[in-house]
């Protein structure tokens, strides 16, 4: 019985051990705030509520005040790093916004809801995280937010 469970036993411990990244820049200020990490610099993501909106069929647009985040990067594929106190990194997905008439927005249909981008979560150390964009964006306004929140990180890819 021994032998079957110490392989797995070693298996489990070496799995999580391999899911934490040494880490040795700048930790952010704030928790539960992510972070554009540009090279030794952290620039904090704008920190917002979506406004929710119910439309026709069935839709549901979320508003965000501002034409622009202030938290502008030139990177296509950034990334973010994140001291967590309540918020799970995990549950955070990024979504491109639309600007209309002074604000950014981001329409949900039932039937055909907007692609979220794919991002990688990596465990630092201790509440830290790294948070990277696997695909390419194009410039324009972007949103990581928590799964089943109106909580918004926005930011500007230039």
């Amino acid at each position: 019985m021994l032998r079957r469970i110490l392989p797995l036993l070693f298996a489990v411990v070496f799995a999580a051990s391999a899911q934490t990244e040494k880490y040795d820049g700048p930790v952010p200020p704030k928790p539960d705030l992510p972070y554009i990490k540009q090279a030794d610099n952290l620039i904090p993501t704008e920190a917002l509520e979506a406004k929710e909106e119910k439309g026709k069929k069935n839709a549901t647009t979320y508003i965000i005040a501002g034409a622009n985040s202030p938290a502008r990067t030139p990177l296509a594929e950034p990334t973010f790093i994140i001291r967590v106190d309540k918020l799970n990194p995990d549950q955070l997905s990024l979504y491109k916004l639309e600007s209309r008439n002074g604000q950014r927005e981001i329409v949900f249909e039932p039937k055909h809801p907007p692609q979220a981008h794919r991002v990688d979560v990596t465990r630092l150390s201790g509440g830290l995280y790294k948070i990277e964009v696997d695909d390419t964006l194009d410039p324009g306004e972007y949103s990581l937010s928590p799964e089943g929140s109106n909580q918004v990180f926005c930011f500007q890819v230039f």
